[in-house]
C-alpha cells in the first residue's frame, strides 16, 4: 500500500521547472496533484451483497455466474475501472481467455449496481448481428461510504489491487487513479484504455509519479491504443459497431532505477518485461486482436489517434453528422477546415519531437547505441518523426482513417446526444496545452472549435466554415 510521501511535491514542482526553463507553466492537473499533501482517501469496495436485497442476491449468485469469494486469487484479478463502451469491450474479451482471469467491473455509482442487481451481464452485440451476453463477472462501487449491510471490504480485498484497467472517459483517467493510490503499488500495473493522450508521457509523468509514489516507484503503466469502434445502447450494452485492434505497451522508459532525471530512461527499455501478466492477457484475448509494441510506436500511435481524434470528433459534434460526412467535398470549405486543424496539429507535434523532454522516448530501441553513433541515431529518429508529422502524411492518414469509420457516430457526438461531459480537453484542448507548453503563439482554429463544444454548438457546414476560418484573424 503506498501514501503521499512528504517532500515529493516540491520536488515534482522543481522537476518541471527544470524541463520548462524560464517558461514554468505546469499544467492544473499537475499543478492540482503536486499542491495535494493530504493523505490517499480509505475506499470502500461495495458489491451486490452489501445491497439492502443483499441476501437475494446470495441465493442467486451462482445462477449469474458470480465467482465464489474463496476461490478468489488477487494477484490475477483484473479491475476495470468504467463500465462504459470501452470497459465492455476489454471485459467482454478478456473473458473469453483460457483460462479465464478472475475480472471484477468498477462503477461509478450506487445506481449501477442496482440495475446490474435486476439484470446482470454485459451485453455485446456484434457486428454481423449475434448478440453476446455474459453475467460472469463481480462488479463493485468504490465509495469512501462504509456499507450498512454485508460484509465490509476495501478494493483488493486487502491485497492491493494488482492489475487495473482505466476505461473511464479520459479526464478521469488519473483522477480515477489518484483516488485509488492508496491500493497501487510496485507490485500493480495499471493500463489506461481510454481515447487521447495519457498524460503519464514524459517530462510530466514522471512529475506525477514522484509526486505520489515516490522518484522511481508506483506501478508499471500501460497504454493501450485501442482502434474498434463501439456504440452505447443503454448500460452494460453496446454495439461493436466496427471491429479493429488494439495496440499496448509501456508508457514510461525505465531502467532498474527508473528515470534518470532528465526526462529519459537510464537504460533497459520497460516494454521488454514480457512477464507483464496484465498485457500478456489483453494481447491474448480472442477477438480483441491486440498487439504489444514498444514504448516509441506506442507514443507516435497515440499521438495519431489523437489527430484523427482532434478532427472527426469536435466536427461531427457540432455538425451533428457521421464520421463520413466531414470529409465529403461539397465545395462548402470544410475541407480547408480540416487542413487547418491538421497543420495546427502537425506543428505542435513536430515541436514536440524537437523538445527535449522527448529524447527518452526516441532513444528507447537504441538505448545499445551510444556516444557519436547514438547521437546520429537519434537524429535520424527525430527526421523520420518530423516527416511522419508532417500535415501531407497526417492528412493522409486522417483520411484513411475517415473512411474505415465513415458509417459511425463518434463518441464525442454520442456524449452531446446524452448530455455528458466531452473529451474535448483531452482531444484538442491537449494539443492547445502542448503547443503553450512549448512556446507556440496558440492554436486559434482548435481554440475556437473547444468553446463551440463546450457551449454545445450547433452549426450547418457553412456557418462552423466562416467561425473557424475568422477564428485566425
Amino acid at each position: 500500500m503506498n501514501s503521499f510521501k512528504a517532500g515529493c511535491c516540491k520536488h515534482s514542482l522543481r522537476m518541471v521547472s527544470s524541463f520548462t526553463g524560464s517558461r514554468q507553466v505546469p499544467t492544473e492537473w499537475l499543478r492540482r496533484v503536486t499542491e495535494d499533501q493530504s493523505e490517499p482517501p480509505r475506499l470502500y469496495a461495495w458489491r451486490l451483497t452489501n445491497l439492502a436485497d443483499g441476501a437475494n442476491y446470495a441465493r442467486k449468485s451462482l445462477e449469474v455466474g458470480e465467482e465464489i469469494p474463496n476461490s478468489d486469487d488477487e494477484r490475477h484479478r483484473i479491475y476495470i475501472l468504467g463500465v462504459g463502451n470501452i470497459g465492455r469491450l476489454y471485459a467482454s474479451f478478456l473473458a473469453k481467455n483460457n483460462p479465464r482471469p478472475p475480472i471484477t467491473l468498477v462503477v461509478h455509482r450506487r445506481e449501477l449496481l442496482d440495475q446490474w442487481n435486476a439484470r446482470p451481464g454485459i451485453e455485446l452485440v456484434r457486428d454481423d448481428g449475434r448478440i453476446e451476453r455474459n453475467p460472469a463477472f463481480r462488479i463493485e462501487w468504490w465509495t469512501d461510504a462504509q456499507p450498512a449491510h454485508g460484509p465490509v471490504r476495501e478494493p483488493g480485498s486487502g491485497c492491493g489491487i494488482s492489475n487495473l484497467i482505466i476505461a473511464t472517459k479520459a479526464p478521469d483517467a488519473i483522477p480515477q487513479v489518484d483516488r485509488a493510490r492508496r491500493y497501487l503499488g510496485g507490485g500493480s500495473t495499471v493500463a489506461f484504455a481510454q481515447n487521447g493522450m495519457c498524460k503519464l508521457w514524459p517530462p510530466l509523468g514522471e512529475a506525477y509519479v514522484a509526486a505520489r509514489f515516490g522518484k522511481g516507484g508506483g506501478p508499471r503503466w500501460l497504454a493501450c491504443v485501442t482502434t474498434h469502434g463501439v456504440t452505447s445502447l443503454e448500460p452494460f450494452r453496446s454495439v461493436h459497431a466496427s471491429p479493429a485492434d488494439v495496440r499496448v505497451g509501456s508508457v514510461m522508459v525505465r531502467g532498474g532505477d527508473g528515470w534518470d532525471g532528465n526526462g529519459n530512461g537510464n537504460g533497459n527499455d520497460g516494454d521488454k518485461d514480457q512477464d507483464d501478466y496484465l498485457a500478456e492477457q489483453i494481447v491474448g484475448a480472442p477477438g480483441l486482436a491486440a498487439r504489444r509494441v514498444a514504448t516509441r510506436e506506442l507514443w507516435v500511435a497515440q499521438l495519431e489517434k489523437l489527430v484523427v481524434n482532434a478532427v472527426i470528433n469536435p466536427l461531427t459534434a457540432v455538425l451533428r453528422c457521421k464520421n463520413g460526412e466531414v470529409f465529403e467535398e461539397r465545395g462548402d470549405g470544410l475541407g480547408d477546415v480540416v487542413e487547418m486543424l491538421v497543420e495546427e496539429a502537425s506543428r505542435t507535434l513536430r515541436a514536440l519531437v524537437g523538445h527535449r523532454s522527448s529524447e527518452g522516448i526516441l532513444r528507447a530501441q537504441d538505448d545499445a547505441v551510444i556516444g557519436a553513433a547514438g547521437e546520429k541515431s537519434l537524429e535520424r529518429t527525430r527526421e523520420e518523426l518530423l516527416e511522419r508529422f508532417s500535415s501531407v502524411r497526417l492528412r493522409t492518414m486522417l483520411y484513411s482513417v475517415g473512411e474505415k469509420v465513415a458509417a459511425n457516430t463518434s463518441s464525442m457526438l454520442q456524449d452531446v446526444q446524452a448530455g455528458k461531459k466531452t473529451e474535448i480537453e483531452d482531444f484538442n484542448g491537449w494539443l492547445v496545452e502542448t503547443a503553450r507548453y512549448l512556446g507556440d503563439e496558440g492554436l486559434p482554429v482548435n481554440e475556437k472549435l473547444i468553446s463551440l463544444v463546450e457551449d454545445g454548438a450547433v452549426r450547418t457546414r457553412g456557418e462552423l466554415v466562416k467561425e473557424l476560418r475568422d477564428s485566425r484573424g
